[in-house]
């Protein structure tokens, strides 16, 4: 029987799995650093008591040597994702411990087979879009100076046309955002040292993932998670820029399929696939459809805020990955669903977004226009 190590494996996307690869017969080993803002009461409860494990920072040599030793292969899901500028901090953590898997694994002469690690929909940056005139262009990121105009779409930087949005595929990256740049960082010293060392790596490029046990205390990102505290409380979604940006969002379950398809086949070795979700929805969209599964008819608002270094429209083609026998199954309203029947089974649920937001502004991540 295998033995996987699942770093960040009491996390939202870990912990599902964990789940699945105990479901399959795989012993499973997590290592994660309980971090306090994700994981203030320390492991949780819904973390299977089948896995082993560990509580350690897998930036500390020490402690991720332990953690591999004996272990068959490595789901690598720990990740710092923020708004804030810790620039530094998501090279620390994103990028630094990707090397240091396999400078461990080199070192020790270790006969893991496999590492499968978390990348990023961040990676494409503004990612793709065609204009009539000249095709298929990949946007720079939108300028400080656009984005306290209000204007919020891309034009074609040769004729100023407007362009619409075509689904990412694979083949090219364009990250702007220190969390993009890290995960491919991260993912170009994974491919290469894995194939230097002979240990196959794929790179898996999620979308939004979106479903139970995203924790709702780390209020810094995740749609759902926001729109679901405030619409519980009675209190609208706040959408900013004008809520028209797309983007695709996948069910965390699907996610955890996907991360064992790679793991057990062979085709997927030394490549990165898109984990993408089923279709392109805006962001008011989505709150209106969330209001209708909360059962609540509160309207979403545009409070003319936006935050510096967002993308515009970012939907993804899950093509390749289909290619191997992964489709994302669950329909977005049935994720909304299970999300919201499981936040509210929790205690102690708070506004914690508005704190974040607060912190955003005042770290000038959050911006007003110019016009409002």
């Amino acid at each position: 029987m295998s033995r996987i190590l699942v770093t960040g494996g009491a996390g939202f996307i870990g912990s599902h799995t964990v789940d699945l690869l105990l479901e399959r017969g795989y012993q499973v080993r997590v290592l994660d650093s309980l971090q306090q803002r994700v994981h203030p009461r320390g492991w949780p409860a819904y973390l299977n008591p089948a896995a082993e494990k560990q509580q350690g920072d897998v930036r500390c040599k020490k402690t991720l040597t332990v953690a591999l030793e004996g272990v068959d292969a490595v789901i690598h899901l720990a990740a710092y994702q923020d708004y804030m500028p810790d620039f530094s901090t998501f090279f620390d953590v994103n990028t630094t411990s990707a090397a240091l898997l396999y400078e461990i694994i080199a070192a020790q002469g270790w006969p893991v087979r496999k590492v499968v690690l978390a990348s990023s929909q961040a990676v494409y940056g503004e990612g793709r879009y065609a204009c009539p005139a000249h095709g298929t262009v990949y946007p720079a990121a939108r300028s400080a100076g656009q984005l306290a105009r209000g204007k919020w779409e891309h034009s074609c930087p040769q004729c100023g046309a407007p362009m619409r949005p075509e689904p990412i595929t694979e083949a090219r990256v364009n990250p702007h955002t220190a969390y993009g740049i890290s995960k491919y960082a991260a993912e170009l010293a994974s491919n290469n040292l894995g194939l230097k060392y002979g240990i196959p790596t794929v790179n898996m490029r999620y979308s939004i993932v979106q479903g139970p046990r995203n924790s709702f205390y780390n209020a810094y990102s995740g749609i759902g998670r926001i729109f679901t505290l405030r619409l519980l409380q009675n209190r609208p979604p706040v959408c900013y820029e004008d809520g028209q940006q797309l983007r695709d969002y996948v069910y965390v379950g699907d996610v955890a399929r996907a991360n064992l398809l790679v793991l057990e086949d062979s085709r997927a070795d030394f490549r990165a696939f898109n984990v993408a979700g089923q279709t392109g929805t805006t962001v008011l969209q989505y709150a209106r459809q969330l209001a209708q599964v909360a059962g609540s008819r509160l309207e979403p608002v545009v409070s003319g805020e936006y935050r510096y270094g967002d993308t515009r429209h970012t939907v993804s083609s899950g093509a390749a990955l289909a290619e191997l026998g992964w489709r994302p199954a669950t329909p977005l309203r049935e994720v909304m669903a299970a999300y919201v029947d499981w936040v509210k089974q929790q205690p102690h649920l708070e506004d914690y977004h508005a704190t974040a937001e607060d912190a955003m502004r005042g770290a000038r991540v959050l911006r007003r226009t110019r016009a409002s």
